[in-house]
């Protein structure tokens, strides 16, 4: 039996067969994937969790399909802009999520230590900036 991890510390990739490796976190990791690093992420669904405690500075969106954000701790706003109207969705209670539907611009806001997972598209995640 091996030894339990840390989601926080680890990324998984889910890839197409069912297989799930491991990717370590690097603070790298997103600028390296922008530069194809991980081809292997092009297929299949990355697995990750954050922790945060102010809202996101950027929106982002995942045109490869649809991501699934779900709360394990504290509580956040997701928001979502649909045809150019935001749609804000409440996460207040430890198993609330969301499915951000796939090219839909989203970020978060919160004012609390709050711990998320993502399950996204490997591929293609794009960000804009937030206006402040």
């Amino acid at each position: 039996m091996s030894s339990a991890r840390d989601i926080a510390s680890t990324f998984l990739h889910v890839g197409e067969s069912g297989k799930i490796d491991e990717i370590p976190v690097s603070e790298s990791f997103w600028s390296d994937l922008a530069n194809n690093a991980f081809p292997q992420l092009e297929q299949g669904r990355l697995m990750s969790a954050f922790t945060f405690s102010e809202p996101w500075s950027a929106w982002e969106r995942h045109p490869a399909g649809e991501e699934l954000v779900l709360l394990i701790s504290g509580a956040a706003t997701l928001v979502l802009e649909e045809a150019g109207v935001e749609r804000a969705v409440s996460l207040s209670a430890p198993g609330a999520y969301v499915l951000v539907p796939r090219n839909v611009w989203h970020t978060a806001r919160t004012s609390e230590p709050t711990t998320m997972v993502f399950l996204t598209p490997g591929a293609g995640t794009e960000h804009k900036p937030v206006a402040r």
